[in-house]
C-alpha cells in the first residue's frame, strides 16, 4: 500500500478572486431577498382597529349664502382625507364674501396636515366663516365615513 502524495498548488491570485466572487454573490443574493420581500409592517395599517376609515369618493355638502349655493366637496381614499375644495365658487359670491376663499383654503391645508376636524384652529377674524364651513366639511366627510356598527 503505497500512497502517492498529490501535491496540488493554487495561486494566491485565484484564491482571492474566488472569495471576492462568491462574497459579491452572497451579497447580491442578500439584496435581492431584501428588495423583494413582502413589507409586511407597509401593508398592514398602524392601528389594527382603524382598517378603512372612508368610501373612497367625491362627497360634498352645500351651504347657502344669500341667494348663491355653495358646495364644499371633499374627496377621501379609504383611510384618507386627500382633497377639500368649494365648488363652484363664482366671482359674485368672493366679491359678497371675500373671507370663504382664504378661510376654505387654510381649513383645507390644516385638515389634509392632520387628517382630522378636531385639531382645527382659525383665525379670530374668520372664525364665523370657518365653522360654517368646518360645519358642511364634517356633514360631507359623516356621508364618506363607513358605518362601524356593522349595518
Amino acid at each position: 500500500m503505497s500512497a502517492k502524495t498529490k501535491i496540488v498548488v493554487l495561486r494566491m491570485k485565484e484564491i482571492i478572486y474566488t472569495a471576492v466572487f462568491a462574497g459579491l454573490a452572497l451579497l447580491l443574493v442578500a439584496l435581492f431577498f431584501i428588495m423583494f420581500r413582502r413589507d409586511r409592517a407597509s401593508s398592514q395599517p398602524a392601528d389594527p382597529t382603524q382598517e378603512a376609515s372612508y368610501i373612497p369618493g367625491i362627497y360634498s355638502a352645500s351651504i347657502q349664502l344669500a341667494n348663491e349655493q355653495i358646495n364644499v366637496e371633499v374627496t377621501v381614499d379609504a383611510d384618507e382625507i386627500t382633497s377639500v375644495a368649494l365648488k363652484p365658487l363664482s366671482e359674485s359670491v368672493t366679491a359678497m364674501y371675500p373671507l370663504v376663499e382664504p378661510a376654505m383654503q387654510d381649513l383645507a391645508g390644516q385638515i389634509l396636515d392632520e387628517q382630522s376636524l378636531e385639531s382645527v384652529t382659525c383665525q379670530e377674524d374668520q372664525k364665523y366663516t370657518a365653522s360654517m364651513l368646518l360645519k358642511a366639511i364634517d356633514q360631507a366627510l359623516s356621508k364618506a365615513r363607513i358605518d362601524s356598527s356593522g349595518s
